[in-house]
């Protein structure tokens, strides 16, 4: 199946759908949250881990990913200005998706008025120093996920699911069965079905 064939069929899907799909995996700490509200971005996973205080590695991802692609960075947490308004027209150049970043960001006004959309564990005007290289596209923890250059990635209002490039294909169509089940249900209820009897639930103790 090619790229874009998979990434298509990723958006029509959301973040909660592919994590249940895939067996509950790949599922970032709920800490990193949306920026903006209402969208949604998928994209194959380019990775940059930062040493505290310094976002040099941020910048050079910006220079491996293109226009399929989603920065996956870390800081491990820390919440500072790891990431800001030029690094965002930086990104927008190379057509690269958004960012989801375990550490801090800055310019939310000024990126949400660019739609570029930014997943991060928090705010801080603090600014970086640029002297550490970190890692940049290899293997690295983000949100307690380990996320590999290359895997595929679904973030929403929801949150941020990171799934490994080789098992893209069964996720997608385990995913695709379960949006037409969840269709078929909430078809039913509107029809004046129940949760009990459309999910095959039991009525407790």
């Amino acid at each position: 199946m090619d790229d874009s064939t998979v990434l298509d069929r990723l958006a029509a899907l959301d973040a909660a759908t592919v994590h249940e799909a895939a067996g509950r995996i790949g599922h970032l700490s709920p800490g990193i949250q949306s920026n903006q509200s209402g969208v949604s971005v998928v994209g194959r996973a380019v990775t940059a881990e930062c040493h505290p205080g310094d976002n040099l590695a941020l910048h050079l991802a910006i220079l491996e990913a293109g226009p399929t692609d989603i920065l996956m960075g870390s800081a491990r947490g820390h919440v500072a200005g790891y990431w800001g308004e030029i690094m965002a027209v930086a990104a927008q150049a190379r057509g690269i998706r958004g960012l989801v970043i375990d550490g801090g960001c800055r310019d939310i006004a000024a990126m949400r008025a660019r739609s570029f959309p930014v997943w991060s564990t928090g705010r801080s005007v603090r600014g970086m120093v640029k002297t550490t290289r970190g890692l940049v596209n290899e293997p690295i923890v983000v949100g307690g996920v380990l996320v590999t250059p290359g895997d595929y990635v679904i973030a929403d209002d929801d949150g941020v699911v990171s799934i490994p490039a080789d098992q893209i294909e069964s996720v997608l169509a385990a995913a695709e069965e379960r949006a037409v089940k969840e269709a078929a249900i909430m078809a039913g209820l509107e029809a004046g079905g129940t949760t009990i009897e459309l999910m095959g639930l039991g009525t407790g103790r």
